[in-house]
């Protein structure tokens, strides 16, 4: 069974964004880059189901610039096979990703793919839906659990009243939520490994995708400042501030 893995270059969770003094855009000069942290989840799960004899075979594919190959070097030392770089350097929305996954799905021919609910910089969590709609798979959204069952896919899904296990037949889509699995850290010897796996580049032409923008964007601007809290001395001081000053009661 092959695993089509997608992953994401996106800034590091733990770097604070920073706009451009023009507010054109946000600024990504000398940021840290890494791994989306839900396609780190993605390929977590990939790996253990090769681990339990399931996967034959794990895919990463990655869409953007030739630095996004450090991402795809990431997963490939956290256990996948080979990968699948895509290069542009043009701005991508969620349309023309999934109209270029859905030319590497067709070339692979994968059983399942995985890919994070959603990206950490756009937050749309649009593509997998939108995958699902041009290949006509089926697809497992928001996953906490996944299992296997001979030519189909049980998808435990985070729902708002609770939990939701839907069947769906092989080949299918599945997004990763946060409580799917924790992954793992590459160990040194699997970095120095991740750098004689087979990678291949190719272009969006190449798939039969034409990258096109139909969205401008017109000004980036940080969050308001939040005020700094109080303290209170008594709940009736409590009471009194929520109902004059802050209106809501």
């Amino acid at each position: 069974m092959k695993v089509l893995v997608a992953v994401k270059r996106v800034i590091d969770y733990n770097v604070k964004p920073r706009v451009k003094a023009d507010n054109s855009d946000v600024d990504l000069t000398n940021v840290k880059m890494a791994m989306n942290p839900f396609c780190e989840i993605a390929v977590e799960e990939a790996v253990r189901l090769k681990e339990k004899g399931i996967a034959s075979e794990i895919v990463v594919v990655s869409i953007g610039p030739k630095v996004a190959q450090e991402q795809i070097r990431t997963a490939l030392a956290l256990g996948a096979d080979r990968g699948i770089l895509v290069e542009t350097d043009e701005k991508l929305e969620s349309l023309t990703v999934a109209k270029i996954l859905k030319g590497v799905v067709e070339k692979e021919q994968p059983q399942i793919v995985i890919m994070g609910k959603q990206s950490i910089d756009s937050d749309n969590n649009q593509t997998g839906q939108m995958l699902g709609a041009l290949t006509g798979m089926p697809q497992g959204t928001f996953a906490s659990e996944v299992a296997v069952d001979g030519d189909k896919l049980n998808v435990t899904r985070e729902i708002d009243g609770g939990l939701r296990t839907v069947a769906l037949n092989l080949p299918a889509i599945v997004t990763t939520d946060l409580r799917l699995n924790e992954p793992r850290y590459a160990s040194l010897p699997n970095i120095m490994k991740a750098k004689r796996k087979p990678l291949e580049t190719v272009a969006p032409a190449d798939l039969g995708v034409e990258v096109k923008s139909t969205l401008s964007l017109v000004k980036v601007t940080p969050p308001a400042e939040r005020s700094a809290g109080i303290k209170v001395d008594s709940v009736a001081t409590l009471v009194d501030k929520l109902k004059n000053e802050a209106k809501v009661l």
